[in-house]
């Protein structure tokens, strides 16, 4: 303990702590915070407007400039659900494949794509998108007709839970749609930047047709590679563990 010859012994200081996150602390940041418990869905359509200008934080972190949005992101998912390949597709419901694709990371409208290197632990996240999509299932849609937001809730649900043939399949949708990007990029930069730090992501794919899927890709990107005479990195583990 420090001490003042003036005034004696003083306490060391403390760091500040930080608030815990809550759907009030976004929405009180809001310029035009919507409205909620209305029979309207027009809230609810601006609000998932933030989806479109949201980077999502990985591409942002590693100097992407103009990189993808988490739009972006789902609406690609959701067209790869629709072209499954046969031996899935009469497995699983194709409808409901597409819908968890165009919501699996609605809740990041409010909570913002959070990645590891953040420091905010799985459970944390788990329970800051739980509660952003109970604020939308029950407060901006809760009270719409015609419109379910416990249905978005549910399906958003199963997605989480990953037990569900369907989940599995969305869950391998968000991994290829992201090996997709990886070779965009580097293929836009010239190959002057290797994402290769991101490649662990192959190594957690489960059904095999979406593996073949990975391996075309990924054999563009060791053409891509050679073609400009040089030899990418390659990870199968990911850097930044969850906590």
């Amino acid at each position: 303990m420090l001490s003042d010859p003036l005034s004696g012994p003083r306490a060391p200081v403390q760091a500040p702590v930080e608030p815990q996150w809550t759907v009030e602390s976004v929405l009180s940041t809001m310029p035009h915070r919507p409205a909620h418990d209305t029979a309207s869905p027009v809230p609810f359509f601006h609000l998932i407007e933030r989806l479109k200008t949201t980077k999502r934080t990985g591409w942002t972190n590693v100097g992407i400039e103009h990189g993808e949005s988490i739009s972006d992101h789902m609406y690609r998912m959701a067209i790869l659900a629709m072209v499954a390949p046969t031996t899935i597709a009469s497995r699983i419901n194709m409808s409901r494949c597409v819908q968890m694709a165009l919501i699996h990371d609605m809740a990041e409208s409010l909570v913002g794509d959070i990645t590891p290197v953040e420091g905010v632990s799985k459970a944390e996240k788990s329970r800051r998108e739980s509660e952003a999509m109970d604020y939308i299932s029950e407060r901006l849609l809760g009270r719409v007709p015609g419109l379910s937001g416990q249905e978005i809730r549910e399906i958003w649900q199963e997605y989480e839970d990953d037990e569900t043939l369907d989940a599995h399949f969305v869950h391998d949708l968000d991994k290829i749609e992201h090996v997709l990007q990886i070779v965009e990029y580097e293929r836009k930069y010239e190959g002057h930047k290797d994402l290769g730090e991101f490649t662990w992501i192959c190594s957690r794919i489960k059904l095999p047709e979406v593996k073949e899927w990975c391996d075309a890709v990924l054999e563009e990107r060791r053409q891509f590679w050679k073609s400009v005479g040089k030899e990418p990195e390659w990870r199968d583990e990911k850097k930044f563990k969850d906590v």
